[in-house]
């Protein structure tokens, strides 16, 4: 088992060019893999974005599971990797731990803030783009009843869900939203047919917009809702056209401008430590419109999601925070 996670490790490993001789950029993922068509993909486009227009090859890993962690971040440190991006909040506590034991190694975090002199905490307002989707839901619905699906049942992806309930309510008093989650390990981003079944499930209670915030779990909500001819809402990545015509938008989380800025950053000697806190003004977080939901997105529709949009960014309109204090108003 060793020699074969060398073995990859090895396999993975490329050479910064001779264009930027001090970064040797590196990005591990999460699990899930980086094809997962959301969140993992979303940090890869980055990755492959910054590489298309520096030159400059990247380091990068697919852990299998979560005791390949520390292994994997320690290897990356020790290999002098800089700067080092990872995808996801469990990477937390490894990291905590590798920060402290390679100081002059430039980290960044998305998704969860750590405060060491090293690292840079990328997080999200997901609450802003899922508060947008779930105006589109409430007024695309003809049911008047609307759901999440969640991947793991983390503070995290309830911020998510409390957006989406606030939005889709905000679009009248009658309209009921559905919430369910996939499970309490990290098993649940990457569990498509369990996704599919609880789409199922919200459907029979009426629910014809299904939006999910799942990972790799979330391909099988889309699958379910299209069969189902429902509509679906995907996340982090557009994936409006996994189902073209059957998806009514996706909550764009910009997760690929994250890891891209950070190694641009790192290349120009501009790298940043701290907390980035990216929302609808710094245009963090979005919706997707494109050739493959725009017959789905009424003028009306657009209009009353666009007036909010510049709402929230003005700050006339506030999107609880689930995470600022775990309970959701709406």
């Amino acid at each position: 088992m060793k020699k074969t996670i060398l073995g990859l490790f090895a396999f993975s490993m490329m050479s910064a060019t001779a264009l930027a001789a001090d970064i040797k950029p590196a990005i591990i993922y999460d699990l899930g893999g980086k094809f997962d068509k959301s969140f993992n993909e979303a940090a890869f486009n980055g990755a492959e974005k910054f590489k298309t227009e520096s030159g400059v090859e990247y380091r990068e890993f697919e852990i299998a599971n979560d005791a390949q962690r520390e292994q994997a971040l320690r290897r990356f440190a020790s290999d002098g990797n800089n700067p080092i991006v990872m995808a996801g909040f469990n990477w937390a506590a490894p990291l905590e731990k590798i920060a402290a034991e390679y100081p002059d190694t430039k980290f960044a975090i998305i998704d969860m803030v750590l405060d060491k002199p090293n690292v840079k905490s990328i997080v999200f307002k997901e609450q802003e783009g899922s508060y947008l989707v779930g105006v589109l839901a409430g007024l695309a619905s003809k049911s008047k009843t609307v759901s999440f699906i969640g991947g793991m049942d983390v503070p995290l992806i309830h911020k998510f869900a409390c957006g989406y309930v606030g939005g889709a309510k905000s679009t009248g008093a009658d309209v009921k939203v559905l919430e369910a989650y996939t499970g309490t390990t990290p098993d649940a981003w990457n569990d498509p047919v369990k996704g599919g079944e609880i789409a199922k499930s919200q459907m029979d209670q009426g629910s014809d917009v299904v939006y999910h915030a799942a990972g790799g779990t979330g391909v099988g909500v889309l699958q379910a809702a299209a069969d189902a001819g429902k509509l679906g809402i995907g996340v982090d990545s557009n994936q409006n056209g996994l189902q073209p015509g059957k998806v009514l938008t996706s909550m764009l989380k910009r997760v690929d401008v994250a890891v891209y800025e950070a190694f641009t950053a790192a290349k120009n000697d501009k790298f940043e430590f701290g907390i980035s806190n990216l929302g609808l003004k710094e245009d963090g977080v979005g919706y997707a419109l494109d050739d493959n939901n725009k017959a789905l997105i009424t003028p009306e529709m657009l209009d009353a999601v666009e007036k909010v949009k510049a709402e929230i960014i003005a700050g006339k309109v506030q999107v609880h925070d689930y995470m600022s204090d775990e309970a959701c108003p709406y």
